[in-house]
């Protein structure tokens, strides 16, 4: 039987823009610097490269400076990766909420490599 898949949410603080966040979120000079190691879009198709291995996903919502989900090809019904960014109004911090979904056991790993990627993240936007 299948691992019962779960959808989890993990939450960044950035002194980066809102703006500047959503770029390295969409402009592939900046996705390669901390999430792929190459990535080609066409139209609201993202094909992702890691050390040879292609995933695709669509981008099924953009807002910009606020929302990214995509809808990776092989997901299971119900299921994305979204990028949500808002600023705190107390402390002017940019927010970054990852909603993800992982097998259950594997969540706190899939926590991990988020916090991994953002960490490189951070430091190509200045934190």
């Amino acid at each position: 039987m299948a691992a019962k898949r779960v959808m989890f949410k993990t939450e960044f603080i950035f002194r980066a823009s809102p703006t500047i966040v959503y770029q390295f979120l969409t402009a592939p000079a900046c996705l390669v610097r901390w999430f792929c190691n190459e990535v080609d879009i066409c139209d609201s198709e993202y094909t992702f490269t890691w050390d040879g291995y292609d995933e695709r996903a669509t981008l099924i919502m953009d807002i910009e400076d606020e929302l990214l989900r995509f809808e990776w090809e092989d997901a299971l019904p119900n299921e994305y990766l979204e990028f949500s960014i808002t600023k705190s109004p107390v402390t002017e911090e940019t927010i970054l909420v990852i909603t993800d979904f992982a097998d259950v056991g594997t969540v706190p790993d899939a926590k991990k490599l988020w916090q991994s990627q953002i960490a490189q993240m951070k430091t190509e936007t200045g934190g």
